[in-house]
């Protein structure tokens, strides 16, 4: 049964960095591009970064372009967020999805009903 699982959420001040993971079981995860999202308490999930199954394309919310680094290695299976000069606005509960194709598309990368086999997530936590 595929499932994703992520990793590397925590505690951290303003500025700092955090690397998020996914892991991925049970899926043909070179075939299929992935996203992060993240739902703050009392807000929609929003999507924060879509990268295709090469990893040859990215995209990014407006909000964190500039700081957040999405990639992939498709040998470990794994998907990777790099969150650097993170803000308090920052926090919130982070997943990643296995996206419906090998693409991100670009009107709809964002959308939630793009993505299938979420993960638990892994909270992030930024002070002031």
């Amino acid at each position: 049964q595929e499932h994703v699982v992520e990793s590397g959420g925590g505690l951290v001040q303003a500025g700092e960095s955090l690397r998020l993971s996914c892991l991925a079981y049970g899926l043909s995860f070179d075939e299929y591009a992935m996203g992060w999202f993240r739902q703050a308490p009392g807000k929609e999930r929003e999507g924060v970064s879509c990268i295709s199954w090469s990893g040859k394309t990215t995209y990014y919310a407006d909000s964190v372009r500039g700081r957040f680094t999405v990639s992939r290695d498709n040998a470990k299976n794994t998907l990777y967020l790099q969150m650097n000069n993170l803000k308090p606005e920052d926090t919130a509960m982070y997943f990643c999805a296995k996206g419906t194709y090998d693409f991100c598309a670009p009107s709809s990368w964002s959308s939630t009903r793009k993505y299938n086999s979420w993960g638990q997530g892994t909270h992030v936590n930024v002070s002031s």
